[in-house]
């Protein structure tokens, strides 16, 4: 039993999602969509490093509702934007074409956050063409949301609950490195996460939201931040030399207030040349503490959104969040997963 995969987007996690699945048994590559005019018109495979043709050819994304009804497709894996009003026009053509939709936007996660009206604009077509729709990966989307939602499963009593991420920049790809602001000077950082131009950390609020949502909390207020990490002492990595007094990482936080006191804290220490671990505290009844030792970005992103395909197809229409769906997990084989 195969399932029909179609991929929208073709940048670093696109071609990495796209390779996973053509790598993957039980799922066939049948449409690729992408922006990028260098890319269309050429075989996904020559397209994402594949090392072979895939006999799939790149389309560009005017035509994407045709490609996709044409395709085949039983679901579209979606990885180009963080932002819901962003990627909108893309969700419309899957939506129109009638095939579920898993994203890595960040703001998909939780869009009745940052974009309820949207958000509810979507659900309603979503229903109204029998499509689901969910946006997750590694975070938002497991980290600082499923992660500590499921931890809490076993506590009687929660006073406060902290999920922290540390991260070694300097391991990751150009573009995520260039996206926090790496070898910067404190003003420039600034000046381009002002004006969007660099974003860093997209999702703190919608993690924090969703876990409340969770847990049945109704929060007084979500306060999001986000600050350079100064480097003390040079630093390499293989794109950048970074100068003390220059930007060599974030500090980003998310809070979760309830009567004025914090109650849900998600914090991220990106660096260069930091320890990697992902941590979660829960203060309560029992009191819990979890540590890992790092969690892959990019393939654990990619293992997300490939992961949730049979729990997508097999949930009800709409828009989805990850707490809207049975506990995911890997899948091993799709024998027995999907109805019929």
């Amino acid at each position: 039993m195969s399932l029909r995969v179609a991929v929208y987007g073709l940048g670093q996690i696109g071609m990495l999602i796209a390779r996973k699945v053509f790598e993957r048994e039980g799922l066939e590559l049948v449409a690729a969509l992408e922006v990028d005019p260098s890319k269309i018109g050429r075989d996904v495979g020559e397209v994402a490093n594949m090392g072979e043709r895939t006999g799939v050819i790149v389309s560009g994304e005017s035509e994407a509702t045709e490609i996709l009804r044409g395709s085949g497709a039983d679901v579209v894996l979606h990885a180009t934007s963080s932002f819901l009003d962003k990627i909108y026009p893309q969700i419309v053509k899957c939506v129109e074409a009638g095939i579920d939709l898993i994203s890595t936007s960040e703001t998909l996660a939780n869009p009745w956050y940052r974009y309820p009206q949207l958000a509810s604009k979507i659900d309603r077509m979503a229903k109204e063409n029998n499509v689901s729709i969910i946006g997750a990966g590694i975070n938002p989307g497991f980290v600082f949301d499923a992660l500590p939602i499921l931890m809490t499963l076993v506590c009687t009593r929660i006073d406060y609950l902290r999920v922290t991420r540390s991260l070694d920049t300097g391991k990751r790809r150009l573009s995520f490195q260039k996206k926090y602001g790496l070898a910067l000077s404190v003003d420039e950082f600034k000046r381009k996460m002002d004006s969007g131009e660099i974003t860093a950390h997209v999702g703190y609020g919608e993690s924090v939201d969703l876990i409340a949502t969770a847990l049945g909390v109704k929060l007084t207020r979500i306060a999001e931040r986000q600050e350079p990490i100064v480097a003390e002492k040079p630093l390499k990595t293989q794109y950048f030399e970074i100068m003390p007094g220059r930007v060599s990482g974030v500090h980003g936080y998310g809070i979760g207030y309830a009567g004025g006191k914090e109650l849900i804290r998600v914090e991220l220490l990106a660096e260069a040349g930091r320890e990697e671990f992902e941590e979660v505290i829960i203060e309560g009844e029992p009191p819990v503490k979890w540590r890992s030792t790092g969690i892959s970005g990019d393939t654990a992103t990619a293992a997300v959104i490939i992961n949730l395909i049979p729990k997508v197809l097999e949930a009800r229409p709409g828009l989805l969040r990850i707490t809207d769906i049975p506990l995911p997990s890997a899948f091993l084989t799709l024998k027995n997963r999907l109805n019929g």
